[in-house]
């Protein structure tokens, strides 16, 4: 007798992404990160630790950062979700990007993307944070190459762009 290993089953999941609706079919235990990398090609969201440890796999879930190696794909059905690569308008970078381009905020930038979207989330919940709320904020975002001072003052010229001053 002849034994064969089922196919895995797939399941349909739904979400729009960066403004832009996506579909495809995955596997239940699939992560959402892997799903946005590989299914949707934005590999801008970055794996880090895959524990939901480092930050580097943040995106916004209806607003919200979460680390997207912790969810898995089908629990995003019918969400909303911003990734690094929704930030910019074109060539135009965000005011956070410019922000941090301004302060020099990132030495190899793999952080970077989980970093600014956890700025994003931040800056549109409190846009006058006070240097002490963005550390908080920003605790659970790891990087392994700054001291992290550049980037809490790419944060504060970011706070200064968004609310109509110069990054200066």
């Amino acid at each position: 007798m002849s034994t064969s290993i089922p196919m895995h089953e797939t399941i349909g999941v739904a979400f729009t992404v960066n403004g832009m609706s996506f579909s495809t079919d995955v596997e239940p235990r699939r992560s959402l990160s892997d799903v946005i990398r590989e299914e949707a090609g934005l590999t801008g969201t970055h794996l880090g630790c895959e524990h939901g440890v480092c930050g580097a796999c943040t995106i916004l879930l209806d607003g919200e950062p979460v680390r997207s190696c912790l969810m898995l794909a089908p629990q995003a059905e019918g969400t909303e979700i911003t990734t690094i690569e929704g930030l910019a308008d074109g060539d135009q970078l965000h005011p956070i990007q410019q922000a941090m381009h301004e302060a020099h905020g990132f030495q190899c930038a793999f952080c970077s993307p989980g970093f600014l979207m956890s700025t994003l989330a931040l800056l549109e919940r409190n846009p006058h944070p006070t240097r002490d709320e963005i550390r908080q904020e920003l605790s659970g975002n790891l990087c392994r190459c700054t001291g992290y001072e550049t980037i809490l003052n790419g944060v504060e010229t970011a706070v200064r762009l968004m609310n109509g001053g110069s990054g200066e």
